[in-house]
């Protein structure tokens, strides 16, 4: 069944371990569940000297599809709980969705014309 409401894919990069705190902030926003992937970063040593942070090659990419009205909310939780500042020293960016399949929405019930009667 192809969806005709507007979603967004949040993509969240952490260090290694930290992907659980970027599921529980965004779901204190209504996200529902993510996608954990493996990953390795390839940051070069300029970047460690310019941001001031040092760089983890081990992390965690978080996939996380949300409505377009939820979008800022996570981000700006991620931002707080799990941002470059912080342990989890993830970046957070979002990108349209044009289509979707497979979704369970919860659509409002229509009442019952005989119940209403």
């Amino acid at each position: 069944m192809k969806t005709e409401f507007e979603y967004e894919m949040i993509v969240c990069i952490v260090n290694a371990g930290f992907s659980e705190a970027v599921m529980d902030a965004a779901k204190e926003f209504g996200a529902r569940g993510g996608t954990v992937l493996s990953a390795r970063g390839t940051a070069a040593k300029e970047a460690e000297t310019v941001f001031k942070i040092t760089i983890q090659p081990e992390k965690e990419m978080v996939m996380i599809l949300v409505p377009t009205a939820i979008r800022d909310d996570i981000l700006h939780a991620l931002y707080r709980s799990v941002g470059l500042k912080t342990p989890g020293q993830g970046i957070a960016f979002s990108l349209p969705v044009d289509s979707a399949v497979g979704l369970a929405q919860e659509l409002p019930k229509k009442s019952d014309p005989k119940k209403d009667a």
